[in-house]
């Protein structure tokens, strides 16, 4: 008998990492979540937060990652200082990373600061440096990306979190807490991966 296709929205508290397992004994997946057969659509860095995906289905997690597709992925970015309107036209006409690498075209706008929960570790808070909070979609998915990004033009991050993946959103959700996919958002995930539904 076949396995029903599982989705899973979770919200990856900052300080864990985005598998299930880790030799060094660091905080995983594990420990938040005890569903079988799940695994993570890509992945947040440890000290990174918010939206993560986790499915059953390899061919959507493929669609979802390959370069190909491009899917878009929102964060909320907190960086210091205040970016002008030429480091905002750089990041969005894409920057040169680590390795050599140009960006591809985001969406970047500076926003207000959104309600979050505290961090468990506080950002540094400096009192002669402002900071500000920016709404940056990328469709690709470099090592460290958006925190490269935000460094190459003079603002490193402070605090990030992604907060949508595709039709996706974070909202419900709190640190720690996750909730499988309603079917709308299930439908949505397959229309914008262009996937026949399994069972369907």
């Amino acid at each position: 008998m076949r396995k029903p296709i599982r989705h899973l929205l979770f919200w990856k508290p900052y300080g864990v990492l985005s598998q299930f397992t880790d030799p060094a004994g660091r905080p995983t997946l594990k420990r938040y979540i005890d569903v079988p057969d799940v695994y993570p659509v890509g992945r947040l860095d440890m000290d990174s937060e918010g939206l993560l995906l986790l499915t059953s289905d390899g061919r959507l997690k493929y669609r979802l990652l390959h370069p190909r597709y491009g899917h878009w992925r929102t964060y909320w970015v907190q960086v210091e200082r205040i970016p002008d309107d030429e480091a905002l036209r750089r990041l969005a006409e894409g920057v040169v990373i680590a390795g050599g690498y140009r960006t591809r075209p985001a969406r970047v706008r500076r926003i207000e600061p959104p309600t979050l929960p505290p961090r468990p570790v506080p950002i540094r808070y400096r009192k002669t440096v402002p900071t500000c909070w920016l709404e940056i979609s990328i469709r690709e998915g470099k090592n460290r990306q958006v925190r490269r990004m935000t460094a190459a033009v003079g603002h490193p991050t402070l605090r990030l979190v992604r907060v949508a993946l595709g039709p996706l959103r974070l909202d419900g959700l709190a640190p720690g807490q996750w909730r499988p996919l309603t079917p709308d958002e299930e439908a949505a995930l397959y229309r914008l991966c262009r996937l026949r539904k399994p069972g369907r």
